[in-house]
């Protein structure tokens, strides 16, 4: 994968971004020439960065944002070198990092009380089909000898799997969910998104089940759906699993067979990566 497609797609270029717009505000304090051209240089490649990144944060905290920035940039046009305007940036661009930051961090998965998981994904999971490769839900089912009801399809959509969840008996206390992918790609809209979304985290929500769900990567503008997703997660105790550790899988040397499903060393190292968020719910055997 190109860096620079990982380093949008993972969401770190909201960081970058960040850091470039309060580069500039800093620089926006000398008067000297160099440092002027330099400050619009660094917020317009900061603005570009965020916008790309589809960081879905709340749409207030982007109006905060935008607020802020054009506030200071009618300022700065009309040579009214305020420091108080310039402070404001730093703080609230601060914040939105803040804000953000926590949503990178690997959750935690508390312990359960037996061993096994149900999974529910699209191709990405359920391979393409060749019979000699073995997907990452039979690689965890085999080193780790936890028992696993793999309800991933190719093709899978958020809606085609809730109607197979609604069929099918689930009684595992961990179920993870590798699923939106082709809602995103396809002609899903995001109401619909948070209707069947919605829908199939209702169904799975039960008294001592958790719920873990693989963040969804983003292509620039599609804000919308990672806010959704990021909120249902909030109302049914879902825990995401940040999107940068599943592109740091389709990242790696030879892990995909057309930069999305998985060869058997991307088998292996999407097992390796779940299993690090899952593993301790299941204890060190």
């Amino acid at each position: 994968m190109n860096p620079i497609v990982y380093h949008i797609a993972s969401g770190q270029s909201f960081f970058t971004g960040c850091t470039l717009i309060i580069l500039a505000a800093m620089l926006s304090l000398n008067d000297k020439q160099w440092t002027r051209r330099m400050m619009g240089f660094s917020f317009l490649l900061g603005v570009i960065a965020v916008v790309v990144s589809s960081t879905p944060l709340p749409w207030w905290s982007y109006s905060v944002l935008g607020t802020v920035i054009l506030i200071w940039l009618v300022a700065q046009l009309r040579k009214q070198r305020q420091r108080g305007f310039t402070y404001a940036v730093i703080v609230v661009w601060l914040a939105a990092v803040g804000m953000e930051l926590p949503c990178h961090r690997l959750p935690h998965v508390e312990p359960v009380s037996e061993r096994s998981m149900t999974v529910i994904g699209d191709s990405v999971t359920a391979g393409l089909g060749d019979p000699q490769t073995k997907t990452w839900p039979q690689l965890l089912k085999q080193k780790y000898r936890v028992v696993v009801q793999d309800l991933s399809r190719v093709g899978a959509t958020v809606s085609s799997a809730r109607k197979q969840v609604v069929a099918t008996r689930i009684e595992s206390p961990l179920v993870l969910l590798e699923i939106g992918g082709n809602d995103i790609l396809g002609s899903t809209t995001p109401a619909q998104f948070e209707a069947d979304l919605n829908a199939l985290l209702k169904v799975l929500a039960a008294p001592g089940r958790q719920l873990v769900m693989l963040e969804l990567p983003l292509p620039p503008f599609y804000n919308r759906f990672g806010l959704i997703q990021r909120e249902l997660a909030r109302k049914y105790g879902a825990k995401l699993i940040p999107k940068r550790v599943f592109l740091s899988v389709l990242a790696g040397g030879g892990a995909t067979l057309d930069s999305i499903h998985l060869s058997q060393a991307g088998q292996q190292q999407m097992a390796d990566v779940v299993w690090e968020v899952v593993g301790p719910a299941y204890g060190s055997d």
